[in-house]
């Protein structure tokens, strides 16, 4: 069930904590927020404001993004925006860190699986008040290191990297994506690990998406699937299989359809014998080539979306999937749908994405593209439809 739209803080909170498993008390809350009960009760019966300090607390508390906690998503992306130069400023000096203190690598190791799976999850304001910090911390760990847990914090950084940049990219902040890229780039090697190379040479695939440098992107692929380890273990298939997921969508961009199709015919094959998981920071099985298919389906254009019709007719992403791969999904069929005159079909797909994965969908800006369009063909009459473009920002 979703969850109110309409509301005060108050009752989203109370939402929350109710679906929450098990379901969650509000002293539980409390404690859990290091938030007193007193306030906890005031804020949901909406007798106070929250401030951003505590709506994060409440939101850490509760498993969610603070973005689901408030009607006014604006605040939230803006306050992502706001943390963006600390961002830029901590990888300026990537090679000269400062001399403050650095937390024993199990919990180095424990900060950054949390933030991947922020990322998983597109909650993207965590990461953007984290990132800062944990990068710096990070580099002056890297600086120091010797001997075996060297390459572990090499791995480390690149994963870091990766979360920030997850962050920098769909927030726009395209240059500031790039610097970080290069820097996984830059750190890879020290982690002496031919996985974690592909999955820098799968995000990587950014910078050319960005570019519309789908040619180019193409050929960087096909090299990093040349380079791959072969694919005799699940994380050594899967590392391949995503990049070959990564190569079926850019060269569909490309328009070349035999390239797409032999590409996705590899994913799917390699799919087939790995069971869905997170391999490298990446999500690859056989859903997430399922996914690809519908992703591929729109990349090459309107005579192919009846493909992504056919897999949504039988197919839905499960629950387990990251909610950045689920809601991209249905970003990527809103516009199918939309190409195929569907509107209805579209504006509900564009509603199921918002709940999946909000900040995700409200800073696509495909969905915006299509909101706009829905809202011209449809008629500034629909009020749903009308503050759905208003919240994404559609012109």
């Amino acid at each position: 069930m979703p969850p109110p739209q309409p509301g005060s803080v108050g009752r989203r909170i109370a939402y929350y904590r109710g679906v929450a498993r098990p379901r969650m008390t509000q002293q539980q809350l409390a404690d859990r927020a290091h938030v007193a009960l007193g306030t906890i009760r005031k804020i949901e019966r909406g007798e106070r404001g929250v401030t951003d300090d505590t709506l994060d607390a409440i939101a850490g508390a509760l498993g969610v993004d603070p973005s689901r906690l408030v009607a006014d998503r604006e605040r939230v992306s803006t306050r992502i925006r706001d943390a963006l130069p600390e961002l830029s400023a901590a990888i300026a000096a990537y090679d000269i860190p400062d001399g403050g203190p650095v937390r024993p690598l199990p919990q180095l190791r424990a900060a950054v699986d949390q933030a991947t799976a922020w990322r998983l999850s597109a909650q993207y304001l965590q990461i953007a008040r984290a990132a800062p910090a944990l990068l710096a911390e990070l580099a002056r760990a890297a600086r120091t290191a010797t001997g075996a847990g060297s390459p572990e914090l090499a791995t480390l950084l690149v994963t870091a990297y990766r979360c920030a940049d997850s962050v920098a990219y769909k927030y726009g902040a395209r240059d500031l994506s790039a610097r970080l890229i290069e820097l996984m780039r830059w750190a890879a090697p020290g982690a002496d690990d031919p996985l974690l190379s592909a999955a820098v040479s799968y995000v990587r695939t950014e910078v050319f998406f960005a570019a519309r440098a789908h040619e180019p992107g193409l050929r960087a692929l096909e090299q990093a699937v040349d380079a791959c380890p072969a694919p005799d273990t699940d994380e050594a298939a899967a590392a391949r299989g995503a990049l070959h997921m990564r190569a079926a969508v850019i060269a569909g961009r490309a328009g070349h359809t035999d390239a797409a199709d032999d590409h996705l015919d590899e994913a799917r094959a390699l799919g087939d014998h790995v069971p869905e998981g997170i391999y490298q920071g990446t999500a690859f099985g056989p859903d997430s080539v399922r996914i690809h298919e519908v992703s591929v389906a729109v990349s090459l254009g309107h005579d192919h979306v009846q493909h992504a019709f056919d897999v949504a007719r039988e197919w839905k992403p499960p629950a387990d999937l990251p909610a950045e791969r689920r809601s991209g999904f249905y970003i990527e069929l809103a516009r199918a749908q939309l190409w195929g005159g569907l509107m209805d079909d579209s504006f509900e797909s564009l509603k199921v994405a918002r709940r999946i994965a909000p900040q995700h969908t409200r800073e696509h800006p495909w969905v915006r593209e299509d909101a706009a369009t829905l809202r011209r063909l449809r008629g500034a009459d629909a009020e749903s439809l009308t503050n759905f473009a208003e919240w994404c920002h559609a012109d």
